[in-house]
């Protein structure tokens, strides 16, 4: 029991230490943003208030929480220090809510406002930035509760259950996960939204609606259609969806407009969907695959068995 609290005891130090090393970098780099963007900006009133609120968010109270957390770090007041940190960890999921805004908003600046546009260029080459642009510094605050978690997780697996700090860590540690997951959720919903912007822009037409709240993207890829009568083999790129499969043909490569779109030809809804591998169990080339609806069924086949087995694993999990 001793030698397992001295292993312990090496692995929180070493812990701690590392969190306190890389508290104070994040600190610094924080300390750029707020010093030499957010406070001199409000001074010269170069951005309208809203503007600056847009861009930089809660990055000034982050700032504060951080340095607060490094003060009680240095003074070794590890369950204190992370317990406080607690009371501000929101901020971050407030912080990536508004980041795909204050991006925006940046690039819009940029683009409209000389003497921001100056003023930005200015600044990044201070000797202190060191090369880095504004645009790498904005990520740091969701890069950063990443690593939290894994600090946290550490420090708690490495503290015995019957101690006094153990509480306060695991409690650390549960509010931090669930900020880490929101933030995961926040992100996950972005690039879903991406996927089903570009999979919209590809089609031909307005006539299919992929935007469509609640849907989500799962795959794509071409695939064989095997006709019901004996006519040759169909090349047909197809979209899954969480509720629905779509099936297109590129357009004709001449034509002015969507020489580079894809007719949707089918969408069939995956409720009432039954999928079913035909061929492909075996280590054969390929496989074929039957989805059945109600007033159709459908053969898809691919001679890469490792794609058809992957479809067929989307394809069940979606109609589940």
């Amino acid at each position: 029991v001793e030698e397992q609290r001295a292993r312990w005891e090496r692995k929180r130090s070493r812990t701690a230490k590392e969190l306190l090393e890389t508290e104070h970098k994040y600190v610094e780099q924080l300390d750029l943003v707020v010093t030499f963007f957010v406070t001199i900006l409000k001074a010269k009133g170069t951005l309208k208030p809203a503007v600056l609120e847009t861009i930089f968010g809660r990055l000034e109270s982050i700032y504060s929480a951080s340095h607060v957390l490094s003060l009680h770090l240095e003074r070794g007041n590890l369950a204190s220090g992370l317990e406080n940190f607690c009371q501000n960890v929101e901020l971050y999921g407030h912080y990536a809510e508004n980041l795909e805004q204050a991006n925006k908003t940046l690039k819009e600046q940029l683009r409209k406002n000389k003497s921001f546009r100056r003023f930005k260029k200015l600044q990044e080459n201070r000797p202190q930035f060191q090369g880095r642009k504004l645009e790498d510094l904005l990520p740091l605050p969701l890069q950063r509760l990443h690593q939290y978690k894994h600090f946290f997780r550490d420090l708690l697996e490495n503290t015995s259950p019957d101690s006094a700090e153990y509480q306060k860590l695991a409690k650390a540690v549960k509010c931090i996960s669930e900020v880490s997951r929101w933030v995961q959720d926040i992100t996950d919903n972005r690039e879903n939204s991406l996927q089903l912007l570009r999979v919209q822009k590809l089609l031909k037409g307005q006539k299919t609606q992929v935007l469509t709240p609640g849907r989500w993207y799962i795959r794509e890829g071409w695939l064989l259609v095997v006709p019901s009568k004996g006519e040759e083999l169909k090349c047909r790129m197809f979209f899954l969806f969480s509720d629905i499969l779509i099936a297109t043909k590129p357009c004709h490569p001449l034509h002015p407009l969507n020489s580079n779109k894809l007719a949707c030809q089918a969408v069939y809804p995956l409720h009432q969907c039954v999928v079913d591998k035909v061929f492909g169990h075996t280590q054969s080339q390929g496989g074929l695959l039957s989805l059945s609806f109600p007033h159709k069924t459908l053969l898809l086949m691919s001679s890469d068995q490792q794609d058809i087995n992957d479809w067929y694993r989307s394809l069940t999990a979606a109609v589940r």
